[in-house]
């Protein structure tokens, strides 16, 4: 269990969680539609700053992505006595894009494209000294890094974790959600039987969390679970398994009865809310107030997770469940409840839930006035772990368990022969872009070496990766499509691999895996943070093994990948 004791909300909403609050509580939200926006030639409705509120969280020397996280990082640590110079103190920053609108700009070096040296400009400028941690998981990240915050306090590795939330929007994002006609032109409408598609939105948003109780504002995160669906990269189980299988461990520590809403990620996309009236239902949920608040800020990606928690915190001190702007009459075959009106609530948790590409989903329990009885300065003991088999891959050669792996050609024709040689039987290799190709082969690999009385191949086998450059090759591909007026094409094919967790989805699809999986950036390759990560990944009582690693494609010619499997000793 860990403690909240401060937070912020910025978005065009206002620059406070109560600013952020008070709007949303009057029903009140800057959805908008938008003509020819940045030579986006399809219109859309979203949330967007103004020009007026950019230039004023803008802050020399970082980029409109870097201010709008800074920003709001340093309004929640006012609030706090913390001293961010010592090195009990980490920064976890959680973004699907980062300063991706800057690919299309002249000059910009590729590095600053790579999320995790966006959150080390950011912690540096903040005056924290620990090498920050970025959660890429497309849109359950925010949750993630919730997650990640807990489980590295309760482990005592840091006392306190500022968990920043951000994403702006940019023709790159928009027209990719385009193409995958995914976005609707008006408001969105969660869980509405006219809903068409999503908004839209940005903001940063701030928690920070203690591992100790400090008698401030009485919030805490109890417990927490990430599962995967198993089933596609880009669209959403049908019978809601993976988001069933995580809110059912996440209830494991909680009764039904402590439970005032469940904050649901309601796109207003159909198959999202769909999926998740099953999963609540199956989950036995059915008759716990639903809310969704995509219908105020619109869909802010990396932001979400952490926005939608401080808010329901925020709401729940306030006794009010927030209404579900846009939502008439159910448009789900889940029997949930929703209102388009605040209704209030002397209960004192709720869950928040969440999913997205690649298959993810994440939940979390927060709970109001209730602290731990234990007391030690670890909260809970980490064991170590031991490796079973190991794989390293460059564009030279292949080592597996420290042999030279027989091959007949290096260079950008590796992983095709590699396919070919010793896997030959998913034609669908051949439609993953290069990073998942990397992450399928080295999979692939691994799990061949494993002899059947160590084999781990238990659904709840986690996929933990790490990497520096995110999913570069791609994004760089994707843009190509779009920057040329001229012949604007953007692919969708293309556009969901712009998302460097879409490779823990494949691996999870290919081996009906339902475990964790996550990924997450570091500006620099580093073991010890490897080993932080995924020793504390395993206080998931129900994580069996992991396969995790550092997997790095920047392109066809320079590619890395050390990966292992490991368990519990």
């Amino acid at each position: 269990m860990v403690y909240r004791i401060a937070d912020n909300i910025l978005s065009p909403l206002g620059e406070t969680t109560l600013q952020n609050y008070q709007a949303v509580k009057a029903g009140s939200s800057v959805l908008r539609r938008y003509d020819h926006y940045r030579n986006i030639s399809e219109p859309f409705c979203a949330s967007l700053f103004t020009e007026a509120q950019n230039r004023s969280i803008n802050v020399d020397g970082l980029t409109r992505f870097e201010s709008l996280a800074y920003t709001s990082s340093k309004k929640a640590l006012e609030a706090t006595a913390i001293d961010v110079h010592k090195d009990h103190v980490i920064f976890i920053l959680s973004t699907t894009k980062g300063n991706i609108e800057l690919i299309s700009s002249e000059g910009t070096k590729e590095s600053l494209l790579y999320p995790g040296v966006a959150a080390s400009h950011i912690a540096l400028r903040l005056g924290i000294q620990t090498r920050p941690i970025t959660v890429c998981n497309a849109c359950i990240s925010g949750v993630s890094a919730i997650i990640l915050a807990q489980r590295l306090l309760e482990a005592g590795f840091y006392d306190y974790a500022i968990v920043c939330g951000a994403d702006t929007q940019s023709q790159f994002t928009i027209s990719g959600f385009q193409s995958l006609k995914a976005v609707s032109e008006d408001a969105c409408k969660p869980f509405d039987m006219e809903r068409i598609g999503l908004n839209l939105g940005e903001a940063a948003a701030t928690i920070i969390l203690s591992k100790e109780y400090t008698g401030q504002n009485g919030w805490s995160i109890s417990s927490g679970a990430i599962r995967n669906d198993g089933f596609h990269i880009s669209s959403p189980s049908k019978n809601g398994e993976g988001a069933r299988l995580a809110i059912e461990a996440v209830m494991s520590y909680c009764n039904f009865g402590e439970l005032g809403f469940i904050n649901a990620h309601g796109t207003a996309t159909m198959f999202n809310d769909q999926m998740e009236s099953v999963a609540i239902e199956r989950s036995s949920l059915q008759n716990i107030p639903v809310n969704a608040l995509k219908g105020y800020f619109g869909h802010t990606l990396g932001a979400a997770g952490v926005l939608e928690t401080v808010l329901s915190m925020t709401a729940m001190d306030d006794h009010t469940i927030l209404a579900t702007k846009g939502f008439k009459e159910s448009g789900v075959s889940g029997k949930i409840h929703l209102s388009p009106h605040n209704l209030s609530t002397d209960k004192q948790g709720f869950l928040k839930m969440i999913s997205g590409f690649g298959g993810g989903n994440a939940v979390i329990l927060a709970h109001k006035n209730q602290v731990s009885k234990k007391t030690d300065k670890k909260i809970i003991e980490i064991g170590a772990y031991e490796t079973t088999h190991h794989l390293s891959i460059c564009s030279q050669g292949v080592e597996l368990d420290g042999k030279p792996l027989d091959i007949v050609t290096t260079g950008k024709d590796l992983l095709t022969d590699l396919y070919k040689r010793y896997v030959g039987d998913y034609p669908k290799f051949y439609k993953m872009d290069g990073l998942s190709r990397l992450g399928f082969i080295a999979a692939e690999l691994l799990m061949q070496s494993e002899e059947e009385s160590d084999e781990m191949l238990s659904e709840m086998r986690a996929i933990i990766f790490f990497n520096r450059t995110s999913s570069i090759d791609s994004d760089k591909s994707f843009q190509a499509s779009i920057q040329d007026a001229d012949n604007f094409f953007p692919s969708p094919a293309v556009f969901v691999y712009t998302l460097p967790n879409i490779v823990t989805g494949e691996i999870a699809i290919r081996h009906n895996l339902h475990g964790e999986t996550s990924f997450y950036i570091l500006p620099e390759k580093d073991e010890k943070t490897i080993d932080m990560v995924l020793k504390t990944s395993l206080q998931d009582k129900q994580t069996c093994s992991i396969l995790g690693g550092w997997i790095d494609y920047q392109d066809s010619n320079h590619f890395e990948a050390e990966v292992f499997i490991i368990k519990k000793k």
